[in-house]
This record gives structure tokens, sequence and C-alpha cells, in this order.
């Protein structure tokens, strides 16, 4: 068997263009399917897939760690979340083939099932505008929290920290204690909430606001500070009873060693379209494990991404719980068949072959890529801030 083309199909989902890839082969009928979605860069990804393909077309598809090892090392220069989405999406599309010839779902190949089914959790927000990241309200997130209670899920995210001052700022303490109340009220005792931070704080102003969330009994607290600064995460660490989690912006496993080792989370949060897909998602899994570090892995995106990852959940001893997005649009299940039903916030083990999921060309021809300008937040002073 030898792999023929490689191809990228772009749809827009609003905030995200999700970046599709096929890899073809020479059997009749047997194509493998990935996704490569990342945020804002979508055709710098369908770009660098085009570079990379010429590498391992010709080459046996069912030889995933070799040609892992191909389009990871032999372009010299390595890693980049750009680079890594394209390898991640090239990465699942290698898996689901080698699942299709064997005729048997992913999760059969990836060592078989751990657990019975996978517990999801849902969004209190989503959608294109920064109106979704800072001025959601003690009344809506009661009402979004109700629905997912009535949809079956026992434990949702929320956003409830605003744009930050590096210092200071009662008045976001203050928005966030009412936001994570009305969610707790809605939701009663025993459904989990987790809280992204969305690296919007200094490590000082992430001790502040756990201080202000802790006794609303969060599940974990996610990305206090930004992913690059290390010695922030630790004084983090130091001043928050919370269980913290990070990793979305996280690639490989070389980055995430530092943070195991210093024992700065209990949660990790690598995502498969960027981080090195399914071979590099599993040794990292692996790594966290030996930490005794669990894994809910990152993702808002598109179906096969979802897909992907509740294969592996299944197959994943240290795994605690998985995110899903519901809603960034309605027509998901127009462009893309075989995403199970979540059923009392849970999926079961999926019985299609490889990934499972099919992608409708007429459907997603009617949502082709648009350009999407990332939420762009400024500091009282004209500064830059991250949201």
């Amino acid at each position: 068997m030898k792999i023929t083309n490689v191809t990228t199909t772009i749809v827009n989902a609003n905030m995200r263009n999700w970046v599709i890839v096929r890899v073809y082969t020479d059997v009749p009928g047997l194509i493998g399917i990935g996704e490569a979605t990342v945020e804002f860069q979508a055709q710098g990804v369908a770009g660098v897939i085009a570079d990379l393909s010429p590498l391992i077309i010709g080459k046996d598809p069912r030889e995933i760690e070799r040609l892992w090892q191909i389009i990871y090392r032999h372009p010299f220069f390595k890693g980049g979340v750009v680079t890594m989405s394209a390898l991640s999406g090239i990465d699942q599309a290698l898996w689901d083939i080698s699942a299709k010839d064997l005729g048997v779902p992913l999760w059969r190949i990836l060592g078989g099932l751990a657990r019975d089914r996978v517990r999801m959790y849902d969004h209190l927000g989503g959608g294109d505008s920064d109106a979704v990241y800072n001025s959601d309200t003690a009344q809506s997130f009661g009402a979004k929290m109700k629905k997912s209670i009535d949809d079956g899920f026992t434990a949702v995210k929320i956003l409830a920290v605003p744009q930050s001052a590096p210092l200071g700022g009662h008045a976001g303490l203050r928005h966030a204690e009412e936001l994570m109340g009305a969610a707790r009220d809605a939701a009663g005792p025993d459904v989990d909430i987790m809280i992204d931070f969305h690296g919007r704080t200094t490590a000082a102003m992430a001790i502040q606001y756990a201080r202000v969330l802790e006794p609303f009994n969060p599940l974990f607290l996610e990305e206090v500070v930004q992913p690059d600064q290390h010695e922030a995460l630790v004084r983090a660490r130091k001043g928050i009873n919370v269980p913290l989690a990070t990793g979305e912006r996280l690639l490989t496993r070389s980055e995430f060693l530092p943070i195991l080792k210093d024992g700065l989370i209990d949660v990790a949060q690598p995502d498969v379209c960027h981080a090195g897909g399914i071979t590099e998602l599993r040794k990292i899994s692996n790594l966290c494990e030996t930490f005794g570090v669990l894994m809910a892995p990152h993702n808002p995106l598109g179906p096969i991404a979802t897909m992907v990852n509740v294969h592996m959940a299944l197959t994943t001893p240290n795994f605690l719980i998985q995110e899903v997005m519901r809603a960034d649009v309605p027509w998901r299940t127009e462009v893309f068949q075989g995403v199970p039903e979540i059923k009392d916030g849970h999926l079961l083990p999926p019985t299609g072959l490889g990934i499972g999921v099919e992608i409708d060309e007429n459907a997603a021809s009617k949502h082709p890529f648009k350009a999407v300008t990332p939420v762009q937040w400024y500091h009282n002073d004209g500064s830059v801030a991250d949201w």
C-alpha cells in the first residue's frame, strides 16, 4: 500500500476555519481523514501540509511512527504550531487508514478499551465575538448552566475571568465571583465546573482570582498564566490551592516535561490537532501518567478532532474528562456524519471503521474559508492585553 496524494479542505465555522486533511492511497476507496485546525492560521497550515506531503507520497501509510519521524525531523527546522498542526492532521489520517484497513474502529488499534464510556464537558460560552469572553452576565451564565444540565452534562467549563490588569482590578474580581456564583447556584453542588483563565492573568492576579473562586469548589483552573511563563506558573502554583491545568498551547512531550518535573499541574490539556497528532499525544499521556497527572485534552475544534479525542480517551488509563464544542455552528451534522449523540454527558465507544467520521463535500462547500481576525484586547492605557 502506498500514499498517492494529500489534500486539504478548509471549512469556515465562524471563529475558526476547520482544516480537514485527507491522505489518499492506491487501494481503491481507502482514504484517511484528519483535522489540522489552528485558530487564525488556517491558510498557513494548509500551505505547510502541501510542503510536507512530498516527504511521504509513495510510502506505506501504515508505517505511522516512521512517517511521523520523517515529517518532524527531515525538514530540519522542528516545531511551531503551524508545522505541528499540519503534522497532527496528517498523523490522524494515517491512523484512520490503518484502522480502516484492518476493518476496526480506531480505539481497537490504540490498545482496546480502558473504559466503557467517555465523560464529556460542555461550554457555557462559544461564538465569534469578544462579548463571549468578557461581557457575560450572571443571568446568562445561570441560563446556560441549566441548558447544559438539561442536556445531560454533569460538567461544564466557564470563562469567568474577564480582561485583567497586571495588578489591581477589584471590579474584575467581583465580576468573576458573581459569574461563578451564578453558575454554581444554577448547577447545584454536584456538577463539576472548570474555569478557563485563558492566560489572561499574571501570577499575582491569578492567585487573587483563585482565592475568590476557591469557595465555589471548581474542578480545576485552566491556563492561569501564559504558557511560555514557566516561572510565573511556579509562583502561581505556590499560592493556589485549587487543581491546575494547562497544555493547549504546548507542543510535544518535551514542552510538557519541565512543568511535570516541577509538579506545576494536576491536569494536562494537549491538543491532538496541535501537539503532534495521535502519535505524540499517546506519548504525552504516558509521560503524564508517570507523574500522576490526568488528561483532559483541549478540543474547541471540529467533529473530526472530537472523535479522535474520544477514541484516545477510551484507551488512555489516566484520562479524566473530554472537552466538546457545541455552540460554534448549528450545521455540524450536515457537513460531518458519524459523530454519535452525547447521552447523559457521555459518549460510548464508536462502532464505525477508523475515526468514523465522513465529510459531505457539497455541504462543506457552502462554508468556504473566511478570514477571521483574532479578538484584540487592550488595557486602559492602550497597551496590549491577552484575551
